[in-house]
């Protein structure tokens, strides 16, 4: 399936819908696919995106169930990330509120323990996710000077 016939394909989806996470899964797929299409990539990185989007069997969404399209979805993601170094935006930010959390839990646990144990634990989770925030938004700047970010 060329890149064109994707887009079309889930444009013509997104007409046929009223559902809003169908329609928010589609969306995600366009913007995907169209900044890949303006990115000039070399035709064998076409080719190969556009084997990719035949593996993931999209052709055939009247039968495939929203769970499945987001799987697919994450899965073109990992498949873009790892073939071509692309990541999509938010990718580092969620990263970093995730793993920001969790260092700030352990560390109001440990460290912060001195102080009331829920005021340890709510300072430390802060904490490290406002430095989980930092640390993404400098490793998304560095992606985007790099044309890494779709």
């Amino acid at each position: 399936m060329t890149l064109k016939n994707a887009i079309n394909l889930f444009n013509r989806l997104v007409s046929e819908t009223n559902n809003k996470s169908e329609i928010k899964v589609y969306q995600d797929f366009i913007k995907i696919l169209t900044h890949l299409e303006n990115k000039g990539l070399t035709q064998a990185e076409v080719q190969s995106i556009e084997t990719e989007l035949d593996n993931l069997a999209l052709n055939s969404t009247n039968t495939i169930r929203i769970k499945q399209l987001k799987k697919s979805l994450q899965q073109f993601k990992k498949y873009l990330k790892d073939t071509f170094s692309l990541i999509t935006k938010g990718h580092y930010t969620s990263l970093g509120i995730t793993f920001g959390a969790s260092a700030g839990l352990l560390f109001g646990v440990i460290f912060l323990s001195g102080l009331e144990r829920s005021l340890g634990i709510s300072l430390g989770i802060s904490a490290g996710t406002l430095i989980g925030i930092i640390v993404a938004a400098y490793l998304e700047s560095q992606a985007k000077t790099a044309g890494k970010l779709i």
